[in-house]
């Protein structure tokens, strides 16, 4: 995002740069193979993954006041406030340097959905950039919505067997709380995946299927429909 804001910014007095970011947003209850998924994408499509839990394991272990907060609610099985969150993901997509952006596990409700499709237009006015006219207001306020959701479907039976024996020390894997969080994401995170999905920008992956079966349906996704159209008239 940093690239494209940037060019907005120089250009603010004069024509704007219509560098748009490519975000998609990755969805899917805990264990559904998220982040086996986004690195394969980050390695075959070139996109910046960021994980929203990642930063906030981060933030915690920083020790930061804001840390121990987050790791309250998350043995709570809470969802993090939306600024906290936001926050993090705006330092990490600024500093990336990219314009193609998985951003994993978030959003998880409608609160987060809307904080975060507004970040960027609050990000313009902190660089004062106050004064263009309103179509570039309106430009930069609408530009943020996702290109798609990624939406990796898995039976919660599956995803709790995945969670217990991956065994990757992590606090919050154990079967209270695992089951909290897939109350979590039924009560917060579906009417989300509902609202893209009415919109059209949903794409879903069976995630109950081995990984390289999951990553060859992702593959269709993600690659241009050029190439699979030239690709079929090479054949013919």
């Amino acid at each position: 995002m940093g690239t494209a804001v940037d060019a907005v910014a120089k250009e603010a007095n004069g024509s704007v740069t219509e560098k748009k970011p490519t975000v998609v947003f990755v969805l899917g209850g805990p264990g559904s193979g998220k982040g086996t998924q986004c690195a394969n994408i980050v390695q075959h499509f070139g996109y910046t993954h960021l994980s929203a839990g990642d930063l906030l394991r981060a933030e915690i272990k920083s020790g930061s006041e804001n840390g121990t907060m987050i790791q309250n609610m998350i043995k709570e099985g809470k969802i993090v406030p939306s600024e906290v969150t936001i926050k993090l993901l705006q330092k990490a997509m600024q500093e990336s340097g990219n314009d193609k952006f998985l951003i994993d596990g978030f959003p998880r409700n409608e609160e987060n959905r809307a904080a975060f499709e507004a970040v960027l237009f609050q990000y313009m006015l902190s660089l004062r950039v106050i004064d263009v006219c309103a179509e570039i207001k309106s430009f930069l306020q609408t530009k943020i919505e996702p290109e798609f959701v990624l939406f990796f479907d898995c039976p919660e039976e599956e995803m709790e067997q995945r969670i217990l024996s991956r065994n990757q020390g992590r606090e919050d894997d154990n079967v209270e709380t695992i089951r909290k969080r897939f109350k979590v994401f039924l009560e917060s995170s579906l009417p989300v995946i509902e609202y893209y999905d009415a919109k059209g920008k949903v794409r879903k992956i069976d995630a109950a299927k081995p990984v390289e079966e999951v990553f060859e349906a992702v593959k269709t996704i993600f690659t241009p429909k050029e190439k699979v159209k030239c690709h079929r008239c090479a054949i013919l």
